[in-house]
This record gives C-alpha cells, structure tokens and sequence, in this order.
C-alpha cells in the first residue's frame, strides 16, 4: 500500500505541475484570440469598444488582469475536477456510513473475516485503512508473546499509519484551491485600481475627457472585480465542499478503528 500511494502522490504533483503552466497558458489564448476576435469590437478593431451587447468583447476590455483571472478560474475547475474523482475512489463503492456500519455488526458478531471480506468489496481508502486494521486484529490474536495492552497499542499503531498514507492523497492539491480562493479576489482587486487608473487619467485631460478610455477605465475596473469575485467564491465553496468530505470519510476511518480495538479488548477479555 505504501508504494502504491507513494505512485499515486507522484502522479499528482506531476499533475499539478503541468496542468498549473497550462491553464495560463490557455487563458491567454483565450484572451487573445477568443475574446480579443476583431468581430467582438466596432469596425473590427480591438483598440475600438465592443460591439453593444457583446459579452466578450466587454470582458476583454478587462485588460491585462482577465487573463490571469481566467487562469484562475480554470484552475479551480480542473483541480475540482480532479478532488471530485479522487474523493469518490477513495468513498469506495457504496455509502461510507453503511460500510462502518456493517463493519461494526461484524465486528459485534466476532465475523473478522465476514468484516475483511466487506473491505475487499467496497474498496477505496476507508476500506483498505480499514482492512489494515483487520490484519493486525488476526495476526494480534496469534501473537503469544505480548501482553494486551502492547496488542491494543499494536493494533492503534497499525490503523494510524494506514491513515497517515490515505489521508494525503484526499488532500493533495486543495493548497491549489486554497490560495485560489485568497488571491482571486486581490487579483481582481488590482485590476479594478488599474481601471480606475486609466479612466481618472482620461478625466484628467485637458479639454473635453477621452470617452472612449474613460469606458476602457471603467469596465476595466468593473470586470476584474466581478470576475476576482467570482473566481473567489467558487474556489472557496469547492475547498469548504472537499474539506468536509475529507472530514466525513476521516470520521469513519475513526468510528471503525474504535470499533476495532474495542473489539479486540473485549474479546481478549473473554480468553
């Protein structure tokens, strides 16, 4: 178990890696040549403002910012994405409450086998914690040479480490979308002080103000704080959704190592 997950943290952080450059990479050819398409602006210049009605047109007069912004966004999408697949693997088959459940009537019963044969078939990383602990149970049931409390310690042990190496990988790459969520809104934040820059600088010509940069200024200003805002929102509802996930399967690992040890003890008691 251990190299597999050492194969699975690997493949991850290559993951990351590659997709982080990418996603940059692909939010400026949006910028440029989707929302910067001559057709989006009046007589088919870029440096002209949209044609009315023209969302993308609109969003790319957000400037310099959008770009990194889209980036962002389409970070928070992928490593979502990839949360999703790697909690539900990790979920197993099946409900998680109903698994510790069983796993506990089992366990009731004194069925070791019936409870590692329910692990075999729901998989994921609940069930192999799980079923690591089973195995120390049975090889702690032939073990002559230590005393309970050192089989009851032994056992702890063994479903400890079966969670240090599961845990990782559920949380592997939330970083991505916590720091998302903290600096999308900065992000957005700079591009509204750099529009409000531009568009006080056409005010502050001599003569009548330069509409057009005014505009420029002003959308500027008023896209990158709605797209920082709202690629803010969406990293943190994802990280709040994948974190109590994470918690929930912990909380079963728990509930069923509990049930584990007290099983053992009681059963030990009755030799």
């Amino acid at each position: 178990m251990s190299k597999s997950n050492e194969s699975s943290s690997s493949l991850r952080s290559m993951f990351a890696a590659i997709v982080i450059p990418v996603a940059f990479v692909v939010a400026f050819v949006i910028y440029a040549f989707v929302l910067g398409d001559p057709s989006h602006f009046q007589g088919g210049n870029p440096e002209n403002n949209p044609v009315n009605g023209d969302i993308m047109g609109i969003i790319h007069k957000g400037g310099i910012i959008v770009p990194i912004l889209i980036g962002m966004l389409l970070l928070v999408v992928t490593f979502s994405l990839e949360r999703l697949f790697t909690v539900a693997k990790a979920k197993g088959k099946g409900s998680v409450e109903g698994f510790v459940k069983n796993i506990r009537g089992f366990l009731a019963s004194g069925d070791i086998n019936a409870a590692a044969a329910a692990c075999d078939k729901q998989q994921g990383s609940v069930a192999n914690v799980i079923r690591s602990g089973l195995g120390k149970y049975k090889e702690m049931e032939n073990e002559h040479a230590l005393d309970k409390e050192r089989k009851l310690l032994a056992i702890q042990k063994e479903i400890e480490e079966a969670t240090q190496l599961e845990l990782p990988m559920l949380e592997k790459n939330l970083v991505v979308i916590s720091t998302i969520a903290s600096i999308a809104t900065l992000m957005g934040l700079l591009g509204t002080v750099l529009g409000m820059i531009k568009a006080f600088q056409a005010l502050a010509q001599a003569g009548a103000p330069d509409a057009i940069k005014l505009s420029t200024g002003i959308s500027e200003a008023l896209i990158n704080t709605a797209f920082g805002i709202g690629t803010s929102a969406l990293a943190i509802i994802m990280y709040n959704y994948f974190t109590s996930k994470i918690d929930g399967l912990t909380y079963g690992i728990d509930e069923a190592g509990f049930s584990i040890v007290n099983t053992f003890a009681a059963n030990y008691k009755e030799k």
